[in-house]
């Protein structure tokens, strides 16, 4: 799993590439999203588009840490999940509790502090 930060009008934007999965790949990303919750950011957008595989583990990842960050008054959000990953989103019914964007822009312009 690759994991690379943009920071635009004030959202932090993390782009993924691989699978997050029980195992490395879950604790490594867990472990990015603590520093960024650490760091106080007050919004992150994950952008999903080159995950084409998240399982139950990388789920919960995603769902404690829209949690923590809805409990401390921030938001994280999820951009341009692939096909597969906004199904799992559907199936769960999780797309009803995160904000999913399609287009980057428009989620910054919504987003933005």
């Amino acid at each position: 799993m690759e994991i690379e930060r943009t920071d635009e009008s004030g959202v932090t934007i993390v782009e993924v590439r691989g699978f997050i999965n029980f195992g490395e790949s879950a604790q490594r990303f867990s472990a990015y999203l603590e520093e960024l919750l650490d760091a106080g950011m007050p919004v992150v957008l994950i952008d999903l588009s080159g995950i084409d595989h998240v399982d139950s583990t990388g789920l919960g990842e995603l769902v404690g840490y829209l949690q923590r960050f809805e409990k401390e008054g921030r938001r994280l959000a999820l951009l341009r999940p692939h096909t597969r990953v906004l199904n799992l989103l559907r199936l769960t019914r999780l797309n009803e509790i995160f904000s999913v964007y399609d287009d980057r822009e428009d989620a910054i312009a919504e987003l933005k502090p």
